[in-house]
């Protein structure tokens, strides 16, 4: 029986490519959407056995997207697909839940083998993504981006990844273009991780980080 699959990006004709790329490999491709809600609401109807997801889309991106597809379908298994090899997207990812990371660079034909690869119990990640992985790994990092488990438990996803990019020094618009959103919707992130966190400012949210790491 065929595996069955939601591909998930804001670009029509790259939608409709990989759709195409899938059918000539066997996949049973179930349903497509252009963003984060559609993703959730179509993973929830069909129950897909993958999800092949985009990050980087207008509303509700991939990463806020990944874990909610994990809630409300639990079955399916989520491979990210994008253009973004960046250290925080994929950490941010992996804590999501996602079963592999694969870069849109990859040849069309080892994307559909990485995506078999997952169907059968496996992990995927791209060449150049795995490297950067293992070099985190041997220099002694965590997996969780160097938030301790108290602070990461409190927060989404992409709000451990806003607070890593507080605590780099960066500003908000420097937020927003590293994670590809827009200034207006870091302030969100960043009100609503303040509110999780019990902190009224950035530099208190800072200070529990810090007391956190010990």
């Amino acid at each position: 029986m065929a595996v069955t699959i939601l591909v998930v990006d804001d670009h029509p004709l790259t939608r409709e490519a990989l759709s195409s790329l899938l059918d000539q490999h066997g996949f049973d491709v179930v349903g497509q959407a252009s963003d984060g809600e559609g993703a959730v609401a179509l993973a929830q109807s069909l129950q897909p056995q993958l999800v092949l997801l985009d990050l980087t889309m207008p509303g509700m991106d991939g990463l806020t997207a990944l874990p909610a597809i994990r809630a409300t379908a639990p079955d399916t298994e989520v491979v990210v697909l994008t253009a973004s090899g960046t250290e925080e997207n994929l950490l941010a990812a992996i804590r999501a839940g996602a079963a592999g990371y694969l870069l849109k660079s990859e040849p069309p034909e080892r994307i559909a083998e990485f995506l078999l690869g997952v169907a059968e119990g496996e992990a995927a990640l791209s060449g150049s993504v795995a490297r950067r992985l293992v070099d985190r790994l041997r220099a002694g990092g965590r997996l969780d981006g160097g938030v301790p488990d108290a602070i990461a438990a409190k927060l989404s996803a992409r709000e451990v990844e806003v607070l890593l990019l507080l605590d780099d020094h960066l500003t908000t618009d420097e937020i927003a273009g590293r994670l590809f959103i827009s200034e207006h919707t870091v302030r969100s992130h960043v009100k609503s991780l303040l509110r999780k966190l019990g902190v009224s400012s950035r530099r208190e949210a800072l200070d529990r980080l810090a007391v956190a790491r010990g």
